[in-house]
Order: C-alpha cells, then structure tokens, then sequence
C-alpha cells in the first residue's frame, strides 16, 4: 500500500492519497484549495487518480474539489447535509479573511458531487471505503474506514489530543460527541487515525488520553 500525505494551504489540512501500489489506481481524501499540490501528491508515485472522497464542506476540506475534479476528472463524493458549504467555497473565503483572494475561481465547487450516505461501502482503487456519518463538526460529516487496512479518515471529526469545533451556526457539540461514541469510539483501538490536522493517532491513544473524550466518558 502506498499512504502519502501532504499539509495544504492555509490551514495546513492533511490531503491523503491511497493507492495499492506505485503507478495504479489512488483515492484522494479531502482537497484543499491548493489542486496542484494534491495533483503533486500523485505523480509522486505515478498514480492514476480514481476517486475524490470529501470529509466535509468546509473550504479548507472541499475548496479544491471543483480543481481536482476538471484536472483529473475523477467523481467527488461529499455527503448531501453539507452541500450548502460546499457549494459557497467564495463565502468562506470571504468570511474567514474578510476578501476573496487573488485566484480563487479555482475554489468553485463541481457541477455535483456524488452524494456519501451512512454505511455506504465504496470499492474504490482495490479498497473497501465505509461511509459513517459524524455530524457536530458539520451536518454532513463523514469519516471513512479501510478495515483492511487499519485505518480511518477521521477528518475534523477527531484528532490527536482534541476534537472538532462545533462553534459553528450550523455546529453541535451533543451531535459530535453522540458521533464519537457511537461511530469513532466502537472502532478498534489499533486502528490508526489519519486526522484532517496535525499527526495521526490512534483510536487507543485518543481513548486513554483525549482530555475531550475522557471528560465525556466521565459525565
């Protein structure tokens, strides 16, 4: 198996690309709004890009979809709940810096996603991909599990050391955190996990030491 990663654009957000082997098929996870950069991320190792699967809307996640997608012309797959961000990359840009940068009309969104929904199994580039839904960061997160490999895409949903946000309008801590127990926390404790920011974990490390998580399990 190749697993290459690379921290992307503003917010440093971890873009992944799995693939079997050296000059096959590869699955993009999450595309920030830097598409040269993950399009680097596969020649690296001469991979044929098969699939985009999108965590969630937020642009740092989602703002290069539209970019992957034309360059590529591989599917983007997000799931229907957070449409309405993906869809309004320009608005998030404008809301978290106050302007829109100089070529952000790379930032728009593809004419359509594929839609993801809970427990959809996705046989993408030789790997069983299983869609859970995990809204509190957004309505529409979704992390992604390779059981064969021993790994889940965690997104904003979980990292090491802490959790996502749920200070958002459209956030819910009571949703996150009733999705960390019954869709993050049923997982293995061996599973390693790759988080959209900062270093992977795993699902034992965050369960013993996750100051979040173990205030949660205490109440």
């Amino acid at each position: 198996m190749i697993l290459t990663s690379a921290e992307l654009w503003a917010a440093a957000t971890n873009c992944y690309v799995i693939a079997p082997e050296k000059g096959g098929p590869a699955v993009i996870v999450d595309a920030p709004p830097d598409v040269d950069a993950v399009v680097r991320l596969l020649t690296q190792h001469d991979l044929i890009p098969a699939a985009l699967l999108v965590t969630h809307g937020h642009v740092d996640h989602a703002g290069g979809a539209g970019g992957v997608v034309h360059r590529t012309g591989v599917s983007a797959f997000l799931h229907p709940d957070d449409d309405f961000l993906a869809s309004d990359p320009m608005g998030q840009i404008r809301s978290l810096f106050g302007f829109v940068p100089s070529g952000a009309e790379e930032f728009a969104p593809p004419e359509r996603f594929e839609d993801l929904t809970h427990g959809q199994r996705l046989d993408l580039a030789g790997f069983d991909f299983e869609v859970r839904h995990t809204p509190g960061h957004t309505p529409g997160h979704c992390i992604f599990v390779v059981e064969s490999e021993g790994i889940v895409f965690s997104g904003d949903q979980l990292f090491a050391g802490s959790v996502g946000r749920t200070d958002f309008s459209y956030g819910s801590w009571e949703d996150l955190m009733e999705s960390m127990r019954t869709q993050v926390m049923t997982l293995p404790d061996d599973m390693r996990v790759l988080p959209g920011h900062g270093p992977e974990t795993t699902i034992r490390r965050e369960r013993r030491a996750n100051p979040f998580i173990l205030e949660w399990l205490d109440t």
